[in-house]
């Protein structure tokens, strides 16, 4: 046996393990024969089957893989208590025994390019394809397109979806298992959030409600809904099995919202709350005097930056994102509403390679910028851009940075500006939708535990433009202040940070001074001993 071996299936440099006669890698889940097995041929998925249940069947498995003659053919009979219309509308096909014409194994399609295929004598499990590859994420996926219906069911098995979908004639799709489920989901996001409800029916067991709750926390928690299965079912089929399907229609209809976690009180859990280290820093800041008020950034915080316009919030904000990049390898969202993504990308370039890169003159190269990026990132798809936005709906925004927490991973996104969210409201329209956003942005950095940097503009009074909601639900608010148009070079670049609001640390007032120099395009605190003596503020 030789461990730590690279996976050529996904790339891993030391997840898999040889065995005498299979590989099996502990990262991707992929199994695949060695020897007198024909690797492309037949390939387990420990998605599907158990390690142990591997080991004492592959001798048989050849067995039977060598002496069973099988044709493919759509089934003409019901399976499980599965109608016919269902089982081709899903596209199922059975594999019989050529000398008995009995059912051998049937086979569930992900797509065209490839299967799960289930050995009906020993309820075992196969695939064939790259079942990592396909697009078709979820089983059912591609019967149902998106946003088809009002409502869809996820479910833990392949026969779970299809019996949901005979009870309720509504769509239903399933994961390939309880152990892969948030990652199928995740890689379906766009797919299943086009659907105004998510129904999670999976199997009534430990690993299956556990999946459910990563599942849950993909989706906006007004959308989603538990289908709790009752005593006697493990699963949906089991309801078509036992002729229970009137009793499964009660009960999807009558399924509640999914419920965040609620109330603490056990000392269990409050010992595990005092454990937790949420309060403890993630990064730190580029600017030492605001590092030294705040002690660090935390995850589940809202980080507001405010200011008149013109004063240079997008550049200042910039350097913590490049600060970020450069000092973690944590997932970055960044949503810069007023400027493209080149723009966005030039900007954190100019850090790297301290020159600023978006003007003519400039003398940098595509190539070279490029090959700085790389430089900068390290590692493909750590920054996530997202700049074109059309829409005057709060959710959409909502979603879409869920979607870069839940599904891309990010652990802090910035959110430059809120204020143009609701350009082209006024009054009492516009501070709704303010209110409304930003609460619900609160609320997510919370359920989520990430960490969201949100820009705003003030008014003439110092009060957030549009909404007072928005500097109440911050945990820090940072106010900056700067004179564009003041006499000397020094003081127009010259900007003081003053925290008007520290909920963890307390500690307010002046943060230091930043100075930018025009010449590179960064930003970087200035000593007192910098600074002009007469500022302009």
């Amino acid at each position: 046996m030789l461990t730590h071996q690279p996976c050529s299936n996904c790339g891993s440099s030391d997840a898999l393990t040889e065995y005498d006669d299979h590989n099996y890698c502990f990262s991707c889940k992929e199994f695949s024969w060695l020897n007198d097995f024909n690797k492309n041929d037949l390939t387990f998925n420990h998605d599907c089957a158990t390690l142990s249940l591997l080991s004492n069947t592959i001798s048989t498995l050849k067995k039977e893989k060598e002496v069973v003659n099988t044709y493919s053919k759509a089934i003409s009979v019901p399976y499980r208590e599965i109608p016919i219309s269902v089982l081709n509308r899903y596209k199922i096909k059975g594999n019989y025994d050529s000398n008995t014409n009995d059912l051998f194994s049937i086979e569930y399609p992900y797509g065209t390019d490839a299967s799960k295929v289930r050995i009906i004598p020993r309820k075992e499990f196969y695939s064939i394809g790259k079942m990592m590859d396909t697009d078709v994420y979820l089983f059912g996926m591609d019967v149902f397109s998106p946003g088809s219906d009002k409502s869809i069911t996820i479910t833990e098995g392949e026969n779970d979806a299809m019996s949901v979908h005979a009870i309720m004639g509504t769509p239903a799709v399933s994961v390939k298992s309880a152990s892969t489920a948030r990652r199928d989901c995740e890689r379906a996001y766009k797919y299943l959030n086009s659907f105004d409800s998510i129904y999670l029916c999976l199997d009534n067991d430990g690993p299956g409600q556990e999946a459910a709750k990563e599942i849950a926390k993909l989706f906006d928690v007004n959308k989603v809904y538990h289908v709790e299965l009752g005593a006697g079912c493990k699963d949906a089929n089991d309801y078509l099995t036992q002729g229970r399907s009137a009793e499964f229609y009660k009960l999807w209809k009558n399924s509640k919202r999914w419920l965040p976690k609620g109330i603490v009180n056990a000392n269990s859990e409050v010992e595990e709350i005092l454990r937790r280290s949420h309060n403890s820093s993630i990064a730190s800041y580029p600017f030492p005097t605001l590092q030294e008020m705040t002690y660090g950034i935390r995850e589940g915080e809202v980080i507001l930056f405010t200011a008149q316009e013109g004063i240079g919030k997008t550049e200042i904000i910039r350097a913590i994102e490049y600060s970020l990049c450069k000092e973690t390898d944590k997932n970055i969202g960044i949503i810069h509403l007023e400027e493209e993504e080149k723009r966005s990308v030039q900007g954190l370039l100019s850090y790297e390679l301290n020159v600023p890169v978006h003007l003519d003159d400039s003398n940098v190269s595509i190539e070279e910028q490029i090959e700085a990026y790389k430089r900068m990132v390290r590692q493909d798809g750590r920054l996530h851009y997202y700049t074109h936005f059309g829409s005057d709906d709060p959710d959409i925004i909502l979603d879409m940075i869920r979607y870069l927490v839940s599904s891309c991973h990010c652990k802090f996104v910035f959110l430059d500006h809120i204020t143009m969210l609701v350009t082209g409201f006024e009054g009492e329209d516009e501070r709704r939708k303010l209110d409304y956003l930003s609460t619900r942005l609160a609320m997510l950095t919370r359920e989520l535990r990430f960490t969201l940097f949100l820009v705003s503009h003030v008014n003439d009074e110092g009060k957030t433009r549009g909404s007072r909601n928005i500097s109440k639900v911050a945990d820090l608010v940072v106010y900056l202040n700067r004179d564009p148009e003041a006499a000397t070079f020094d003081k127009r670049n010259t900007t003081e940070l003053l925290v008007k609001k520290n909920r963890f640390a307390a500690k307010s007032g002046p943060a230091g001074y930043l100075k930018f120099d025009p010449s590179t395009y960064k930003i970087a605190e200035a000593s007192i001993e910098e600074v002009v003596e007469e500022m302009p503020f």
